[in-house]
């Protein structure tokens, strides 16, 4: 399943260098600035447009289905890259790459949420991501290899294997269990037990989770009415908040930097040569080693501290660049600010890829019910495509009007996202998708204590009896959110110590 993100990241690895191919030019044209960006970035305006109800189709068919039919029409894509002789030709493929990918991606992160077991979700989640980085790096040595070609192969062969990687995907499709609780929603009982038994799911947390009676007693709703319901007061927290992070991860300036290193490094003083090798080659290499571990330990680290603590990092370093040419202390032909600013760069983009890249798709996926589950993240996933394109697009403006105000904007943007997730987000690792729901379904805690300190005062009760009676209020509500499989964070917010110190008795 994870072979769709080899292919997000192959494609993203080779066209850039695929468009300056000798022999791609003598059959398309050399291409202008402008148009060669719009050949690369149009991918990315294709898929967001099926994202949008890729999510719908899939709670409707089965995202093994919508994944299936995606991944053929990116082979079939493919091929028609592989055998244009026209540029025209050529963007209806890519177009069709871009409605393929645009069908399968959200749907294969969904897939992975609804059959991982708690323990290792994370993990399994982010194994497209890291296949994602795999694909970059081989995107990049294929075309590094293939360019030696003394024939329109040498921009072809990339496709090729694009379009093979494809239909062995759709093919994978085939043999795969349809997800247990995909199958509950769609009262196919004995079907999701058939699954679980599949997948190796451990029967006592089939269960506790999975076949729990309020998993299989949801409504089924109607393609549109499913996209509505995304907007309900019930889910729209939900809702909102993964758009907003597959949106700001995106708006972090990650693309402007893995689509315009070459011309970043030169910036900062690096010949061509070398900038495109450190930009291509050594980033490629360095993303694939980190995200590694990235994947192996992404159960053991927190969601909610990794987002913090990666977009803190983020947000830093790209205001360090800023400084230093808002300053005029970088120079081309000598000095230290030049290297750092390079190393900056590296460290940016390596942080991007153990934190924001591996959290925000887990994170957006796991946060959400099962009736909008896909549909959520189809929307989500949508709005990653279409924030992707508008950093592709307007990161070379920036740079052209300004040396720094870029990195100002998207530091900005990378602090603006850590606060708003610092006050909103809840950590779930560790939880089944079934607590993690629950946690968002209680109602809010201070409107509880509220309504409770008003009975006690209506009651007539001292300052001292009121303090003692939300005491132990406060305590007992703090032990049932613990001993819940809820989210934590909504735990700790309700302490003894910071509940007592909100209310005003005095006033009371």
């Amino acid at each position: 399943m994870s072979i769709g993100g080899f292919l997000n990241g192959y494609d993203t690895g080779s066209i850039g260098a695929i468009t300056t191919m000798p022999y791609f030019a003598d059959i398309f044209g050399v291409l202008s600035p402008s148009l060669r960006g719009f050949t690369v970035s149009f991918l990315l305006l294709a898929a967001a447009v099926p994202g949008f109800f890729a999510g719908q189709f899939a709670d409707r068919y089965g995202q093994l289905r919508i994944i299936q039919v995606g991944a053929s029409i990116f082979a079939l894509g493919a091929v028609l890259e592989a055998a244009a002789s026209k540029l025209s030709m050529f963007l209806v493929g890519r177009a069709l790459v871009g409605i393929g990918e645009g069908l399968w991606l959200t749907n294969v992160s969904v897939y992975i949420t609804e059959i991982a077991p708690r323990a290792q979700r994370g993990m399994l989640v982010s194994i497209p991501q890291m296949m994602t980085v795999t694909g970059i790096c081989a995107g990049y040595f294929t075309c590094y290899g293939s360019i030696h070609i003394e024939s329109p192969m040498s921009y072809r062969l990339p496709f090729v294997i694009e379009s093979i990687c494809g239909g062995v995907l759709a093919i994978a499709c085939l043999f795969l269990p349809s997800s247990p609780r995909w199958l509950l929603l769609h009262g196919r009982r004995d079907e999701a037990l058939r699954a679980l038994e599949r997948l190796n799911v451990e029967r006592a947390e089939a269960e506790k989770d999975i076949l729990r009676p309020e998993s299989q007693s949801q409504e089924r709703m109607s393609t549109w009415k499913g996209f509505g319901a995304l907007f309900h007061r019930q889910y729209r927290l939900r809702t909102m908040l993964g758009l907003f992070v597959l949106g700001m991860v995106q708006f972090s300036g990650i693309d402007g930097v893995l689509y315009y290193a070459p011309i970043l490094f030169s910036q900062a003083g690096l010949p061509a040569g070398t900038s495109s090798f450190l930009a291509s080659g050594v980033s490629a290499i360095l993303m694939l080693l980190i995200t590694v571990p990235a994947f192996l330990y992404a159960d053991a680290w927190g969601r909610r501290s990794s987002i913090i603590t990666g977009g803190l990092i983020m947000s830093s370093c790209m205001f360090l660049i800023g400084i230093l040419y808002a300053t005029n202390s970088v120079h081309a032909d000598d000095g230290a600010a030049r290297w750092v600013v390079i190393v900056t760069i590296f460290v940016f983009a390596l942080t991007y890829c153990v934190t924001w890249a591996i959290v925000a798709k887990i994170y957006a996926s796991e946060i959400q019910p099962a009736r909008t589950r896909a549909s959520a993240n189809s929307i989500a996933q949508a709005m990653n495509f279409l924030t992707n394109w508008i950093v592709a697009f307007a990161t070379p403006v920036f740079l052209a009007r300004s040396t720094y105000g870029a990195y100002f904007l998207f530091g900005g943007l990378s602090l603006f996202t850590v606060l708003v997730l610092t006050v909103l987000m809840p950590e779930t690792r560790g939880y089944s998708l079934e607590a993690i729901q629950d946690g968002f379904r209680r109602p809010p805690m201070n409107k509880v204590l509220t309504r409770l300190v008003s009975k006690i005062t209506g009651r007539g009760a001292s300052q001292n009896g009121l303090r003692s009676h939300v005491d132990r209020a406060a305590t007992t509500m703090s032990g049932a959110l613990q001993e819940s499989e809820g989210s934590t964070a909504l735990a700790n917010e309700f302490e003894l110590g910071s509940i007592t110190q909100r209310i005003d008795l005095g006033t009371a």
